[in-house]
């Protein structure tokens, strides 16, 4: 990386990179200003606007967990060194965040960039943030621009306590080129990996439902216990907040990606599907399951610390969920050192269905960094934001230095050496050598970079996969992939309106999605463990109850409110 500097006279930077370089004395006569200095390399900002020979010093407001940088942080020092910028952090944690944002919307007056996670818009409806929208016509913003130019619509404010426009840049999933990553946190059927071992790391394409069970009925049979307790075949819980692990998986099955209670058809038409054949089909499996034991006889009692409590002992051999949402029991597994206890995704389908399972997360709207509306730098700090979106300097944020924190081979692919990985992790080296608090909100280049390097190294397919365990190596090599994302679909981009279950309802809407949880809730566990010769009542007991609920007001709301983003989006 150079770091050596050019020094350009007022004459020859005015006409190389078209900054002004003249004030106006108080009688009106243009004085000179002093030269500017820009540092050679692709870390400087050409337009002048941010160079070390005219020092600015930018205060910044953060939500994040992450403590301050050390004071002798390199990357501290190279955007001192390469733009002039010197951060005076206010770090706030996000159970602090609340008050401070009631004290500084009392106090009206802000430091100049605010990077926030509020989800209740206090800063952006209180006036506390700058519209950037005139800013970035006048071009000087370029990769700003490019960052917002696709979905513009869908940043912007467009409720009525403030103008309209673009005033916050997302600080996640915003993505550039494919989706890369190693674990998959999305959902899925998943199963333990081995009984897949044990099954001699069977095909996984053309998943259907019956060889999901086949696999496990298989393994349950030759191992009734694990480490003394019983067996589980497979776990169907409903704990509170995390309901959607029972109601979710008939759309999955479909074809259809997470739109929560709806499935929308290619026209981008909206229905439930909690009583129609999709779901029964799925639930008259389960019913058949828990006939032979297969389903654990507690699974709808237990609560989340049970749920999780009991994935942690390794005896469950499968689940549909999120992979987020148990990721504290595989932790538990692996500190164990019980690999072969965490599980891989699959992905069953009904007949004619495509799996779509994996989808790309969805952006962060009203989470990120803003300029300050009491900013008296607005456009040097709107331009740093710019620098920091360049990707150069995004791989510096993400990767570090070249040479010092990451290699490049000569196919021109990152890596990382075992020692460097190791200080990746380790937080007193961190706090002298990454940027982790102000990383957690800037805006990034999710995804990949223009050269095909993944935008953080824990989504480059060969360095995740050489942070494996030798189970897991030797598992994934068995399937000839690199990444626990390769055992799901590619996710394409995500319909404009993606996903339906944030979509904004009234109160009769809501009233309405309530009932039919409550309606789910009360009786497909009576479904799914009563006697397969009552499977058919039971089931029309339960379609019943939607004949009782507004069904069609929830309905229209989505439909209206996909219509919307389609429009606006």
């Amino acid at each position: 990386m150079k770091v050596a500097s050019k020094k350009l006279t007022t004459l020859a930077l005015a006409a190389a990179v078209s900054v002004s370089l003249f004030g106006c004395a108080p009688g009106g006569d243009e004085v000179a200003q002093k030269d500017v200095v820009i540092p050679e390399g692709d870390l400087a900002d050409q337009s002048g606007t941010l160079t070390p020979s005219n020092p600015t010093e930018l205060s910044v407001y953060i939500e994040s967990p992450e403590q301050a940088p050390a004071t002798d942080n390199k990357i501290t020092k190279l955007i001192e060194d390469q733009l002039g910028v010197t951060l005076k952090y206010e770090i706030v944690t996000p159970e602090n965040a609340d008050q401070k944002i009631g004290v500084m919307l009392a106090g009206g007056d802000y430091p100049d960039l605010i990077g926030t996670g509020d989800l209740k818009l206090r800063f952006l409806e209180g006036g506390a943030l700058a519209r950037l929208d005139d800013m970035l016509d006048t071009g000087d913003y370029p990769n700003v621009e490019d960052y917002v130019e696709p979905y513009i619509k869908r940043m912007s404010y467009s409720g009525e306590a403030i103008d309209k426009g673009l005033y916050i840049l997302p600080n996640y999933n915003r993505f550039y080129g494919d989706v890369t990553g190693g674990t998959y946190y999305g959902p899925a059927f998943w199963i333990q990996k081995r009984v897949l071992a044990d099954a001699g790391y069977p095909d996984l394409s053309n998943m259907t439902i019956d060889k999901y069970f086949e696999l496990i009925e298989n393994f349950l049979a030759k191992n009734p216990q694990t480490a003394g307790s019983p067996t589980v075949g497979f776990e169907a819980p409903a704990p509170t907040g995390s309901e959607w692990i029972l109601t979710n998986p008939p759309a999955l099955l479909a074809g259809s990606p997470n739109n929560g209670g709806v499935i929308v058809d290619s026209d981008d038409k909206a229905a439930i599907y909690a009583d129609k054949d999709v779901a029964k089909t799925w639930y008259k499996k389960l019913n058949e399951e828990y006939s032979k034991g297969v389903v654990d006889a507690e699974t709808f009692t237990l609560t989340n610390d049970q749920f999780q409590a009991k994935l942690a002992t390794g005896a469950v051999l499968g689940m549909q969920n999120q992979g987020w949402q148990f990721g504290t029991a595989t932790d538990s597994l692996r500190s164990a050192g019980l690999d072969e206890y965490t599980y891989a995704p699959v992905m069953p389908v009904y007949d004619g269905a495509e799996p779509y399972y994996a989808d790309r997360p969805v952006m962060n709207i009203n989470q990120g960094f803003g300029v300050s509306s009491t900013s008296k730098q607005q456009e040097k700090a709107l331009k740093f934001l710019d620098m920091m979106l360049s990707e150069p300097w995004q791989k510096v944020l993400s990767w570090g230095i070249e040479g010092e924190d990451y290699e490049v081979g000569d196919d021109g692919i990152f890596t990382r050496t075992d020692e460097q990985r190791a200080d990746s992790k380790d937080l007193t080296w961190r706090a002298s050598n990454k940027l982790m608090a102000l990383n957690s909100m800037i805006p990034k280049h999710n995804g990949t970079f223009s050269d095909g390097n993944a935008f953080s190294p824990d989504d480059q397919p060969a360095e995740f996969f050489a942070t494996l365990s030798d189970y897991d190596k030797d598992f994934i090599q068995k399937y000839g992939k690199q990444t626990w994302m390769d055992f799901v679909n590619k996710a394409p981009e995500n319909p404009t309106y993606y996903p339906a279950w944030n979509i904004s309802l009234t109160d009769a809407a809501t009233q309405a999605n309530q009932q039919m949880t409550d309606a789910a809730l009360q009786n497909l566990p009576k479904i799914i463990a009563g006697k397969p010769a009552d499977f058919d009542k039971n089931w029309k007991a339960y379609t019943d109850t939607f004949k009782k609920i507004d069904v069609k007001s929830y309905e229209d709301e989505i439909n209206a409110g996909i219509q919307d983003r389609l429009e606006n989006w």
